[in-house]
């Protein structure tokens, strides 16, 4: 007699019977592969089924052998990286340069002429900016930027662009004075990313958000990859890059809150008034930049609001893109 063990040594056998017009199981036949696709087939295809956003990785132009004629205006893209955030006691370590054509409408020509530089310091990197940039004193050590190949790329150019003009311009007059002379723009605060459907103003924000992905982190890489921003075009009136032409070539006025009762700085935080302490030689006060044809309503603002006097008479610095993001 078996035992209970038994059972689970010997196979189960299936005893149901079996019907007659069953018909016999067919093995399953591979699904049909498509012919092959293209890179872009495939990317179009993840794209158009709504589940995938595609990077592509951004292809830094090559330098034109001839400059197309209809495009007479010379721009520089600029960017840096420094020892720290004070132009007057830190350093830049690293200098990266795009010149390009474009005309009076804003339209991008031809890249013509690309440099990019390290340079060592006075003192060593500090650790921070070591991480934050990845540019270590062995990398700087014996390293200095060509400063003939500087000036001949910026003194032709008709406008100078900075990813933050405000912290690069400081650092590039205290480096060199072909700097001084120049028309600025800054592609931070001088174009409507947010009106564009971007959710930040940082490189990587706009790079990623148009598309691309780049090797960050060295200077000439970061220019390619904002000529490629500025230059993207989904449908706009105008690109970016027309954009920032335009706005920076608009005046604009610094109205200097001075005196201004101390209750009210409140009120003139809130306005989108910022402080300054007065050791970079503005006045001590809150402060504004407005467009010139927003003077008029600004005056009236505080002479009511503010000082609650009709004759007050803030201090006004009128600027262009010559002497805006000075230090």
């Amino acid at each position: 007699m078996d035992s209970q063990l038994d059972m689970f040594a010997k196979p189960v056998v299936d005893v149901r019977p079996q019907r007659r017009d069953a018909p016999a199981r067919s093995k399953r036949r591979p699904l049909p592969v498509p012919a092959s696709l293209t890179d872009e087939e495939m990317v179009r295809r993840l794209e158009d089924g709504g589940q995938y956003r595609i990077l592509r990785k951004l292809v830094p132009r090559k330098i034109a052998v001839n400059r197309r004629p209809e495009f007479q205006r010379v721009g520089v893209i600029l960017d840096t990286e420094t020892t720290g955030l004070n132009h007057r006691s830190d350093e830049i370590i690293e200098i990266g340069l795009i010149a390009f054509t474009f005309d009076d409408f804003g339209h991008i020509g031809d890249v013509i002429g690309v440099y990019g530089g390290l340079q060592q310091p006075g003192t060593p990197i500090p650790p921070e900016i070591t991480k934050l940039t990845g540019i270590t004193d062995e990398m700087v050590e014996g390293q200095m930027i060509d400063m003939q190949q500087v000036r001949r790329m910026v003194a032709p150019a008709d406008l100078v662009i900075a990813h933050n003009a405000g912290f690069d311009r400081p650092f590039c007059e205290a480096f060199s004075n072909v700097f001084a002379a120049k028309a600025w723009a800054c592609s931070v605060s001088e174009v409507d990313w947010n009106a564009r459907g971007f959710e930040g103003t940082k490189l990587g924000y706009l790079i990623g958000q148009a598309g691309y992905f780049h090797d960050g982190h060295r200077t000439v890489d970061d220019c390619f990859a904002l000529l490629e921003v500025l230059d993207r075009n989904v449908g706009e009136e105008e690109t970016p890059f027309a954009e920032l032409v335009r706005t920076s070539g608009q005046s604009r006025v610094r109205i200097f809150a001075e005196h201004s009762p101390f209750e009210m700085k409140d009120h003139l935080k809130g306005r989108g008034y910022r402080w300054s302490d007065g050791s970079d030689g503005r006045p001590k006060s809150w402060w504004i930049e407005i467009d010139e044809d927003a003077l008029r309503d600004e005056l009236h603002y505080l002479r009511s609001e503010i000082y609650r006097w009709e004759e007050a008479d803030p201090p006004i610095q009128h600027l262009t893109a010559f002497d805006r993001f000075k230090a």
